[in-house]
C-alpha cells in the first residue's frame, strides 16, 4: 500500500482514496490502469436444483476456459444450493458486464448440455439458465466481503 503526502491544499478525500488504493489490485494496460470487478449471479431456469458437485466442478473449468478465451478473469465461482451461481469477475473496461454474463451463461450451457445430455432432458424447453442475472460492481474495499459471501454459499446435498 502506498500513501501520497497530503498538503493543506488537497481535499481530505484524496488521502482516503490513496490509502484504500492498493497497487497489487491495479492492472496496467496499454492505455489505462484499472481495477474493474463484478459480482455476477445467475440461476438455473425455475431454480431447479440441477447443479451437482460433478457439474459444478466442470462448470468452474468451463468458465475458466471462457474467461481466458474472452480476456477476462473469473477469480472465484461457486454454486449455491444447487440452483444458482455466484462469480467474482474482473475485466478490462472495454469488456462490458453484459458481454461477460452472455459468454459465461451461453457457452457454459451449451458445453454442459453436450457433456451431460441428461441435464437437457431435465430443463424445460432445453434452457439451463434463467434469462436474467444480477450484477454488482465491487469496490476495492469490499472484495474480501464478496469472496467470503461466495465461499459461504450453502451446498444443497
Amino acid at each position: 500500500m502506498y500513501v501520497n503526502k497530503l498538503t493543506f491544499d488537497e481535499p481530505r478525500s484524496h488521502l482516503w482514496y490513496t490509502i484504500c488504493m492498493r497497487k497489487q489490485q491495479l492492472t496496467h494496460a496499454r492505455t489505462c490502469v484499472y481495477n474493474v470487478n463484478y459480482h455476477l449471479v445467475w440461476s438455473v431456469k425455475y431454480r431447479h436444483p440441477l447443479l451437482t458437485a460433478k457439474i459444478e466442478s466442470r462448470l468452474k473449468e468451463i468458465c475458466d476456459e471462457i474467461a481466458k478465451d474472452k480476456e477476462f478473469i473469473v477469480h472465484k465461482l461457486e454454486v449455491g444450493e444447487c440452483d444458482h451461481v455466484h462469480a467474482f469477475v474482473s475485466a478490462h473496461p472495454k469488456v462490458s458486464p453484459s458481454y461477460i454474463a452472455k459468454m459465461l451463461k451461453g457457452i457454459s450451457a451449451r458445453k454442459l448440455f453436450v457433456e451431460y445430455p441428461e441435464l437437457k432432458k431435465k430443463c424445460w424447453k432445453g434452457r439451463l439458465w434463467n434469462s436474467s442475472y444480477y450484477l454488482e460492481t465491487i469496490g476495492s474495499t469490499s472484495e474480501e466481503n464478496i469472496k467470503t459471501y461466495i465461499d459461504r454459499q450453502k451446498k444443497g446435498e
